[in-house]
């Protein structure tokens, strides 16, 4: 999942390196908009956690748990239009997400979305609270 992941200048990776032999299966893609208000378009591997492509992409994220639900850390915004093809959140999710800073209807921790081909293009921002200390 690192090979072409974005530099520490944080440039967007949309079209970050050549088409590599087996990649004609159909991409995946997660547009996340950062702390800073820049987009960047992550490619993301089936069944995979939406945090999992954030973090391993470089692009900034807290994510102290790892997956596991239990800090609140990858909180995010779902874009609007996307709210209704997501899962229900689990009980789970929304206990943890009631100890997070500025929960909105959209609110989401990204730990608990898992990537498909159904959410290619699924768009998010990360929320305050969840920058990398």
């Amino acid at each position: 999942m690192n090979k072409g992941a974005p530099s520490a200048g944080g440039e967007d990776v949309a079209d970050r390196g050549a088409p590599q032999e087996g990649d004609e299966e159909a991409k995946i893609h997660l547009r996340v908009v950062d702390h800073a208000g820049a987009s960047h378009m992550l490619e993301a591997l089936d069944g995979w956690r939406a945090m999992e492509v954030i973090r391993d992409w470089g692009v900034g994220i807290k994510a102290e748990c790892g997956g596991a639900c239990a800090c609140g850390g990858c909180h995010v915004y779902i874009d609007p239009a996307w709210t209704q093809r997501l899962h229900p959140p689990s009980d789970e999710e929304i206990e943890r997400l009631d100890e997070c800073y500025g929960v909105e209807a959209n609110s989401r921790l990204c730990c608990q979305i898992l990537m498909t081909p159904d959410l290619d293009g699924l768009t998010l921002t990360l929320a305050p609270g969840s920058e990398p200390e």
